[in-house]
């Protein structure tokens, strides 16, 4: 009789259009709540008993923090595979050098590592495969096209068992304001906002600009990348600029919670996993240091927040260590433990960017072993659901990794 009943549980359960079933961890069969899944173009969660109930699709999409994603062609019980992507950053040019990727794939096939960043809309504006959007073909930003055949490119990868995110520079544009200044930021006497690189940035005030971004996000998504990280999701840090609404902290968080919001709905459809990039002292203010980002504000509407703690970025310290590049654990423990007492949510929904370039702003130590496994061990202690190392130049090796 019992096992009449555990069949019966693992069956399919149709009522017309709905279909009913489990979402199971495959590593310990035990439920999955609040996992998300994907059919007829809308989103459904799980119960606390990983149970749910959708309509009939053809494809079902589903994915949860901290597992990959999967994509069945019925219910009933369903599988998710734990998964936690330590990643390198890799620009494009890099991704397409055969000896910086060689090197990444080296340390792929050799250490922990497990997935990529890779640029896919750059920080520049260019845009680094063939894209279809006719605004990206009208103002330039096709000037250099790496990827000739971005989704045979993620393929491959996902053969070699890489997972894969694109990164998304959203508001730093310079292209697109050239081509449109009317949709960038001002400074106080009316012009054009540039900042240090020379660079203009969109208004992430103005509604208009997102179609442009948010298609690009949903061309890279439909190549197949595993995620769709938004980096630049801000404001310039900088005074005396000016948007299309007032300057004020309920504005920009509105602007960036909606821009992010926006996001979710446009990729829905893919299953993919969408990330935003913060800067690392938003953990400890509840106010939005003037960018737009606020931990409570943004983390809804992504499955990953990725702040980034690169402790030569802490200029002022954190209380009680008021040399960041000597205190690289508390650095990372510390801002991730501040972050996840405003956003409520779970350890699992953060990925933190951790540093593996050489100090810039206090002794200019190297970051070698010791730093880099030091922030290491602080994500993994809180729980993140992996780390991401970032090197401007690419340069990666195996020092601190295991």
């Amino acid at each position: 009789m019992r096992a009449l009943f555990v069949l019966a549980t693992s069956i399919t359960l149709t009522w017309g259009a709905l279909i009913s079933g489990t979402i199971l961890d495959k590593t310990t069969s035990k439920p999955i709540a609040n996992a998300i899944i994907i059919s007829q173009g809308k989103e459904y969660r799980s119960d606390c008993k990983g149970e749910y109930t959708v309509p009939s699709s053809p494809i079902l999409g589903v994915r949860a923090v901290g597992y990959e994603r999967k994509f069945y062609k019925s219910g009933g019980q369903m599988y998710l595979t734990p998964f936690n992507p330590k990643a390198l950053y890799l620009s494009s040019f890099g991704a397409t050098s055969s000896k910086i990727m060689g090197n990444a794939k080296h340390l792929i096939d050799t250490t922990e590592i497990n997935a990529l960043v890779i640029d896919m809309k750059m920080d520049r504006g260019q845009i680094a495969f063939k894209t279809s959007n006719p605004i990206a073909n009208s103002i330039g930003a096709q000037d250099v096209i790496l990827f000739k055949d971005i989704k045979k490119f993620v393929s491959d990868l996902h053969k070699e068992g890489i997972y894969v995110i694109a990164r998304i520079v959203s508001f730093k544009d310079t292209p697109y304001v050239t081509a449109h200044p009317e949709m960038g930021v001002r400074t106080s006497d009316g012009s054009l906002f540039k900042d240090k690189e020379g660079l203009y940035w969109i208004d992430a005030s103005r509604k208009e600009p997102r179609n442009y971004i948010l298609s690009i996000a949903a061309e890279a998504a439909a190549a197949g990348f595993d995620e769709i990280q938004f980096d630049y999701v801000r404001f310039p840090d900088r005074k005396g600029v000016k948007f299309s609404v007032e300057n004020t902290q309920a504005e920009r968080v509105k602007a960036i919670a909606g821009f992010l919001e926006a996001a979710r709905e446009k990729l829905l459809p893919y299953n993919v996993f969408i990330s935003a990039d913060i800067f690392g002292y938003v953990s400890w203010h509840n106010a939005d240091i003037e960018i737009g980002q606020r931990v409570d504000a943004l983390s809804p509407y992504v499955d990953y927040l990725s702040p980034m703690l690169y402790p030569s970025g802490f200029n002022a310290g954190i209380p009680g260590y008021p040399d960041p590049v000597k205190a690289n654990y508390e650095i990372v423990k510390q801002s991730l433990d501040k972050a996840l007492e405003k956003s409520g949510t779970s350890p699992l929904a953060y990925r933190p960017w951790l540093q593996a370039f050489r100090d810039y702003a206090f002794d200019r130590r190297i970051y070698g072993a010791k730093e880099i496994r030091e922030q290491i061990a602080a994500s993994e202690a809180f729980g993140s659901c992996g780390w991401i190392l970032w090197n401007p130049r690419n340069v990666y090796s195996s020092e601190g990794l295991k």
